[in-house]
């Protein structure tokens, strides 16, 4: 039974629930019904999990405390509703609430409005109504949303706030315009009012005249050109007032790719270079190096997958910024701390920061103790000590009574310090008409001169001729050499040996009476081994092996009688002559200590 056993059964009642468990396993009985979920319970789930624990005080049939139920953690859109109020405010001071506005929803010390010269405790007037406090539970995705409350239309209410600011400077610059259009217009007429009452004075009266009528076409100009600028659109409106902001801010303000010039009010705007381009477009493919747009960066190279060398590349990361500053004392100091553990050494640099930095002073002062002891020690047992004491840089570098002249190539010509020789021989001195020092041509191991290919030293230079002769004579000799080389062939062959000479004066005579009676001595002996092609008969071979068989038996008898001694060698014993069947049947017959198989016995035919 699936409920909280707060209270122990009895004997008969623990007897009368196993029957009935028994019973619903079997199937004689109705399994219990969760009345939450209306679906059955399975009687076979053992009784530690169906059974609800004591402190939920579940008296029905259930399965629900094994269910999962999950937290609602919120979504990654949820956040506080910033400077909402609840509903209606009080009407009159409630205890605990702000001294300052009357509020509920917050202390005193934490108000953000105005201090009021009496609050709305004494007051009891212009009680605000409560701010709403809102519990957000953050996931782990809206814990990590770096947008997370930002409201877009936020941003679009401050784009028409801007709008609106754009429209009334545009208003007030067409008012202006059209002030300055009106008072051209008046200058011009009364210049021009001017100019004819004046038409029948003098030279200079004529000059002036001159001068209106100057103006005049000035001030038409200058109306034709304001026409224009009012007539134009709101961009170039916009564009005037940025000029006039940038000759405001031009004087303190620097521009890349921009010159303003504050004495002409004109603006020079110059293009992005070809090489100016931006960090997230040196590689557009959408593997490479992440740009995060809010933070402007993008530590990875973009450039990684190219051949090039990233010390020649224009942008390669900005991951050598995370290791500028006292970044790398913080990885040697981590990397001490590391090796010190490793030791056995409690340091930690996180856990203890102070401890960590004092034990690596205390390593760096030891550790450069010890190598000056191990520098002293050096320098005491072999001396060389004058040899490290240098002067300083300014001193190498500063000026010095010691006159040394040096020629146009940087050798010493003449002064204190004397010029070292770099050969023994005079340099850029070419005798006999060269244009190349001697040892400028190499050919068959010898040295020549470069310039004429000569091979001789004492010889006078002959130029491009000379090296056209050696290469012709070079030439006639090879082809001679290949002419002659055919047909000295037979003349050059070493003498034949007398062996040799032997050899072919038989072959060309034909085999001798020696030669053949050797050869059939050979066959005789050959044969007689059983070497050569000899033909065996099966009955004789057969006679042979049983007699060869019973002399074995008589000798190994005679050599028990002898007590395994040998008997002496006698010559007086009769011989005969050996047939090739009793050959055969001798090889046949006796023992093959080097045969591996000779002592096989195959255990199935046992």
């Amino acid at each position: 039974m699936a409920t909280s056993q707060s209270q122990k059964l009895s004997r008969e009642d623990f007897k009368r629930q196993k029957v009935i468990e028994e019973q619903r396993k079997a199937g004689t009985l109705p399994a219990e019904v969760d009345p939450e979920t209306g679906k059955d319970i399975n009687p076979h789930i053992p009784h530690y999990i169906s059974q609800a624990p004591w402190y939920l005080d579940i008296d029905h049939p259930t399965l629900k405390h094994q269910k999962y139920t999950p937290k609602d953690e919120g979504s990654i859109n949820d956040w506080y509703a910033r400077g909402a109020r609840q509903g209606p405010a009080a009407t009159k001071y409630r205890k605990g609430a702000c001294e300052n506005c009357g509020a509920i929803s917050h202390k005193t010390r934490d108000c953000v409005e105005r201090p009021r010269k009496q609050g709305a405790k004494w007051t009891g007037r212009d009680i605000l109504a409560d701010e709403v406090v809102q519990d957000v539970q953050l996931g782990f995705e809206a814990k990590r949303d770096r947008w997370n409350g930002y409201d877009p239309e936020e941003h679009v209410k401050l784009a028409e706030e801007w709008e609106l600011v754009e429209d009334a400077r545009r208003k007030l610059r067409e008012q202006q315009l059209k002030d300055r259009e009106r008072m051209i217009a008046e200058e011009a007429a009364k210049a021009a009012a001017g100019g004819s009452a004046g038409a029948d004075g003098n030279t200079a009266e004529g000059e002036n005249q001159t001068v209106l009528t100057e103006a005049e076409q000035a001030a038409k100009d200058a109306l034709s050109a304001a026409a224009a600028r009012a007539g134009a659109s709101g961009a170039a409106v916009d564009s005037d007032d940025s000029d006039d902001d940038e000759d405001k801010y031009a004087d303190r303000a620097d521009v890349v790719g921009q010159k303003v010039d504050t004495k002409s009010r004109t603006t020079v705007r110059n293009l992005r270079i070809r090489e100016d381009t931006a960090k997230y477009l040196l590689n557009l493919d959408v593997n490479s190096a992440y740009y995060d747009p809010k933070t402007r960066s993008m530590r990875d190279n973009p450039l990684k997958d190219a051949a090039a060398d990233p010390r020649d590349l224009t942008y390669a990361g900005d991951n050598f910024l995370r290791w500028t500053g006292d970044a790398p004392n913080l990885g040697k100091l981590q990397a001490f701390a590391w090796q010190a553990e490793d030791r056995g050494k409690s340091v930690h640099m996180q856990a203890n920061p102070t401890q960590a930095a004092l034990l690596y002073d205390q390593y760096q002062d030891k550790k450069g103790a010890v190598s000056e002891k191990v520098k002293n020690s050096i320098l005491a047992q072999y001396g060389g000590e004058e040899h490290l004491a240098a002067p300083p840089k300014e001193l190498l570098l500063a000026q010095s009574e010691q006159y040394v002249e040096y020629s146009q190539t940087g050798r010493v010509i003449k002064g204190q310090e004397k010029a070292a020789v770099k050969s023994k021989y005079e340099e850029d001195v070419h005798p006999l008409n060269h244009t190349a020092v001697w040892g400028s041509w190499w050919e068959d191991g010898r040295w020549g001169y470069g310039c004429c290919h000569n091979l001789t030293r004492s010889a006078y230079c002959t130029g491009q001729a000379g090296i056209e002769a050696a290469r012709a004579s070079a030439q006639l000799m090879a082809n001679h050499k290949n002419s002659t080389n055919d047909a000295s062939d037979e003349a050059d062959k070493p003498p034949k040996s007398l062996l040799d000479q032997y050899v072919l004066k038989a072959a060309k005579d034909g085999p001798s009476q020696d030669r053949l009676d050797r050869q059939k001595t050979q066959k005789a002996r050959s044969e007689r081994l059983g070497e050569g092609d000899v033909t065996i008969d099966a009955k004789k071979l057969k006679e042979a092996m049983e007699a060869e068989k019973k002399r074995k038996q008589q000798r190994d008898f005679e050599s028990e009688e002898r007590g395994g001694k040998r008997g002496k060698y006698t010559s007086g014993k009769e011989t005969t002559e050996v047939t090739e069947e009793e050959l055969e049947a001798y090889r046949l017959a006796r023992a093959k200590t080097d045969d591996p198989m000779a002592n096989y016995v195959d255990k199935d035919d046992e």
